[in-house]
């Protein structure tokens, strides 16, 4: 079986400036950094080779400004896993050798903890795993309903079989209050891993169907037949979507980090 070392990694962190709900999230200051500079550090810690993907000089600058490794892209790129695969490329023409595998940091998850990048590069100790992600047990406290947190039920050896917004599976026999109490439901973490060489074959396939209907990229790989291996992280994403959790942000890095 063939081990990958730390080397074998490369963390990308697609970022761009003009989100719709949020222009210029990855600028945001919490505490005296910009929150892709939290990013970057947090993937950093774990990853030899970091690299922040962007379409904006404004981030490139405070990238380069931070003393961080950035790469230019097109603005055209649909999704982070995109504008990954673009990076990958540039690395390869830069460094004359192709990354062996990705890691997709998000751009706005600025709490992201080294034990989660850990945990994901372990799942390519195994040798046909070329896809992976984390995910996260739901609650019996929280919103099992919450579209805005997608959920993933699991084959026996641990790789995905369908992504969904809706609780999935639906528990038939019991009311939907006690679903939990009678299954064990997963969220979603969206942070990946890739091979190279797969991360540029699924972001050359055509949207599908259950892509479109889900709003979920993955499902377009599990459709064309790519296994995702899943690893159960205890820890929770806290992603910035918008200004208002950019404050909830800034609150919880006063509280749990400055002091």
């Amino acid at each position: 079986m063939k081990t990958f070392t730390e080397g074998h990694f490369t963390g990308i962190i697609p970022a761009r400036f003009a989100s719709t709900r949020f222009p210029g999230k990855p600028l945001a200051l919490i505490g005296d950094k910009p929150m892709i500079q939290h990013v970057y550090e947090k993937a950093y810690g774990v990853l030899s080779s970091v690299f922040v993907a962007t379409d904006d000089t404004r981030i490139e600058a405070a990238v380069k400004a931070f003393g961080g490794n950035v790469i230019m892209t097109s603005p055209a790129h649909r999704s982070g896993t995109d504008r990954c695969a673009e990076a990958a490329l540039i690395i390869e023409r830069q460094q004359g050798r192709k990354p062996e595998i990705i890691i997709n940091i998000q751009g706005d998850e600025p709490f992201i903890r080294p034990q989660q990048i850990n945990l994901l590069t372990k799942c390519f100790e195994e040798r046909d795993v070329e896809i992976a992600t984390l995910i996260r047990k739901v609650e019996i406290d929280e919103d099992l309903f919450n579209s805005n947190h997608p959920k993933v039920v699991l084959s026996l050896d641990g790789d995905a079989i369908y992504f969904s917004r809706s609780a999935i599976p639906y528990y038939r026999d019991a009311e939907k209050q006690r679903w939990q109490q009678n299954h064990t439901y997963y969220k979603h973490i969206g942070i990946y891993g890739y091979k190279t060489d797969t991360l540029l074959k699924i972001t050359s396939l055509s949207q599908s169907s259950l892509e479109i209907a889900e709003s979920l990229e993955q499902n377009r790989w599990l459709e064309n037949g790519y296994k995702i291996r899943t690893a159960i992280t205890p820890w929770e994403s806290i992603g910035i979507d918008t200004p208002e959790d950019l404050e909830k942000a800034r609150d919880y890095y006063q509280k749990h980090i400055d002091n």
